[in-house]
C-alpha cells in the first residue's frame, strides 16, 4: 500500500540524518537554533520537492562545515536516507490504471479532459484526493489485442504499482462480427464470439490478479450506442444485454473484480451525449460515466486510505 503524504517533513529527515552522524561521532552540534515554523509545514496541496529538502539539509550541514569531516561513505549514507524519503514524500495514496479500447483513450471527447478517465482524475484531484492516474487505452483493441498487451513491460509495472485497475473491452469484439458479417449478420454469430470473449474476459482478469493478487478491478459494461437511431431493431438491444450479462456473471466469479453498469445513462434522454460519430461518447456521456465509475471505487479509495493511515500509526 502506498503511504499519506507526511505532514511535517523537514524535521523528521533531520533527526534521522543527525542521529546517524552522532552515533558515528562524526560530527557534534553544540547549538542548534529552531527551526522556524514555515521550514517544517506541508500541506496536500503543496507538497514538499526533493530541492526544497536538500536545500535545508545543505543549510545544516553548512553551519559546522568546518568541524564535519564527512567520509565518502557517510555522505552516501545521507543521500540514501534523504533520496528514500522524497520518495515516500511524492508517492500519491491511491494509483489507478485504466487499460482498454477507445472508451479508456477517451474517443469523442473534443474538450481535451481525457474522457471518463481524465474527468474522473480532475474529479478526485479537486476534493483534494491524493491519487495518480495512469491512462492506457487503445483506440481499436478487441479482448484478444489487449490480453497480448498484458504482457508489455510499460503495462506490468503499471499494474504491480496499481490499487485500482479500470477496464474497457469487448466493443471492438462486437464490432468484429458486424464487419465480418455485415451482409448476412445473425444473432448466433454475436452468441459464438460472446463465447469467445468471455474465455478471454477471464484470461485478463487472471493475468492482472496474476500481476498483482491486491489490485482491484472495475469493468465497465457496455451502453447501446445504437439506441439513438436504431431503437426499433430489437435485436441490437438484446445482443447488448447478452454481453453486459456476460460481463457482469465473470465479474461475479471474482472477489476483487466488480462491473460498473453504463448502459442506463444513455437511455431515456433528451441530452445529446454522443460525438459526431454517432458512437462514442461526447464530454457529457463521458462525465455520466465518470460519475459511475467514481461511485463504484470510492469505497475502495476509502479503504486504501483507511488501510495507509493504520500502516503510518503502526510505523510511529
Amino acid at each position: 500500500m502506498h503511504k499519506k503524504t507526511i505532514l511535517i517533513v523537514i524535521p523528521t529527515i533531520l533527526i534521522a540524518i543527525v542521529a546517524g552522524l552522532i552515533a558515528v561521532q562524526i560530527i557534534n552540534f553544540p547549538n542548534i537554533s529552531k527551526p522556524e515554523e514555515s521550514q517544517i509545514q506541508s500541506t496536500s496541496e503543496s507538497e514538499p520537492t526533493s530541492d526544497d529538502i536538500e536545500e535545508v539539509i545543505e543549510e545544516a550541514q553548512a553551519e559546522d562545515e568546518e568541524e564535519s569531516l564527512l567520509t565518502e561513505e557517510i555522505k552516501d549514507t545521507v543521500k540514501h536516507v534523504v533520496d528514500d524519503a522524497i520518495g515516500i514524500f511524492l508517492k500519491p495514496d491511491v494509483r489507478i490504471v485504466a487499460i482498454g479500447d477507445s472508451l479508456t483513450q477517451g474517443v469523442g471527447d473534443t474538450t481535451d479532459n481525457g474522457g471518463y478517465v481524465g474527468i474522473l482524475e480532475n474529479t478526485l484531484k479537486d476534493n483534494n484526493q491524493s491519487v495518480h492516474v495512469e491512462n492506457l487505452g487503445k483506440r481499436g483493441n478487441r479482448s484478444d489485442q489487449l490480453l497480448k498487451r498484458l504482457v508489455e513491460p510499460e503495462i506490468v509495472k503499471s499494474i504491480q504499482e496499481s490499487d485500482i485497475v479500470l477496464v474497457t473491452v469487448g466493443a471492438n469484439d462486437i464490432m468484429k462480427v458486424v464487419k465480418e458479417n455485415f451482409i448476412n449478420l445473425e444473432y448466433e454469430s454475436f452468441v459464438v464470439e460472446q463465447t469467445q470473449y468471455s474465455e478471454r474476459l477471464r484470461e485478463i482478469f487472471d493475468t492482472i490478479l496474476g500481476i498483482n493478487p491486491n489490485s482491484s478491478i472495475f469493468l465497465v459494461g457496455f451502453y447501446n450506442p445504437f439506441e439513438k437511431y436504431f431503437s426499433d431493431i430489437e435485436q441490437l438491444a438484446l445482443i447488448l444485454d447478452d454481453w453486459n450479462t456476460a460481463g457482469r456473471t465473470i465479474s461475479s466469479e471474482y472477489e476483487q473484480v466488480q462491473f460498473v453498469p453504463t448502459k442506463d445513462l444513455f437511455r431515456n434522454t433528451e441530452e445529446n451525449l454522443f460525438s459526431d460519430d454517432n458512437f462514442h461518447p461526447n464530454v457529457n456521456g463521458y462525465k455520466l460515466i465518470a460519475g459511475r465509475v467514481l461511485n463504484h471505487i470510492r469505497p475502495s479509495i476509502e479503504r486504501i486510505e483507511e488501510d495507509n493511515t493504520t500502516e503510518d500509526e503502526t510505523e510511529e
